[in-house]
């Protein structure tokens, strides 16, 4: 297995994230994270691989506190997530942008709806609820439907979009929160092949372009090997490999998922 990063380079970094002896159990006695620690560099797309059950949708939850942890540190921005609550956290996850498995778009509101959706922890309540907002980032939202390729579809309701339509405008809307960390969980399992390459190319770009660090839980190896600059596998809550796409070997795979026939596994 490849050593992580050192974690004093890592700290150097200003959007570093440090996981430190994470644990989740859901039932007492029975983690599902079992003290998972990770140095993860600001920058470039890290994907993590395993069995389901391993843990892996999890950890991203964990990271933004969809989930809580049981024990264990988070540290991001200068905070621990793990031990934020209330307005702290609000303010934390403003800069936590998720793309979902099922997209989680308000199916009634149009596609630009949705994008504004990613600055509410910006405004106001009532600004908010009226649905104002403010001029630039109507424009910077058309822009980005330019960009993943829906410039077209403003005004075209959620729910009348295709799968692969939904989860751009669920990777458009994450990146208009401005976002210091990109977190996707499975966000091509639901998707074809074809379709499945074009997302993951279009969140590499837009993340590239913008300097986003991405943490993208994903059960599709190869399209892992292909997109990411490091791998972590994860088999049982802990983690069983950590290195470069390239050192990722067979007898890893089957360490990871636990067998020779891996492939019917993922």
């Amino acid at each position: 297995m490849a050593a992580p990063a050192p974690a004093g380079a890592i700290a150097a970094d200003g959007r570093a994230l440090s996981i430190r002896d994470l644990v989740k159990e859901y039932r007492p006695g029975q983690p599902v994270l079992a003290g998972v620690s990770l140095e993860i560099a600001g920058r470039g797309l890290t994907a993590v691989i395993g069995p389901s059950g391993a843990g892996k949708s999890t950890l991203i939850r964990c990271i933004n506190r969809l989930v809580e942890p049981t024990s264990g540190r988070i540290l991001f921005l200068g905070q621990d997530l793990a031990a934020l609550r209330g307005a702290a956290l609000r303010r934390a996850r403003r800069h936590i942008g998720m793309v979902f498995q099922e997209y989680n778009l308000v199916e009634r509101l149009s596609v630009m709806e949705n994008l504004l959706c990613g600055r509410l922890g910006y405004v106001s309540a009532f600004r908010a609820w009226a649905r104002r907002f403010d001029p630039a980032d109507i424009e910077r939202a058309f822009a980005l439907l330019d960009t993943v390729g829906l410039g077209d579809f403003a005004n075209r309701r959620a729910d009348a979009l295709s799968g692969g339509q939904r989860q751009r405008v669920g990777i458009a809307r994450a990146v208009m929160q401005e976002p210091d960390l990109l977190l996707a969980d499975e966000p091509t399992s639901s998707l074809d092949p074809k379709t499945a390459v074009e997302i993951m190319e279009l969140m590499t770009r837009l993340a590239g372009a913008r300097d986003i660090p991405v943490i993208v839980n994903i059960h599709n190896v190869e399209l892992a090997r292909r997109f990411s600059r490091r791998v972590i596998g994860l088999a049982g809550g802990k983690v069983v490999f950590d290195g470069v796409p390239e050192s990722l070997t067979e007898a890893d795979l089957n360490r990871i998922y636990g067998g020779e026939n891996w492939q019917e596994a993922t």
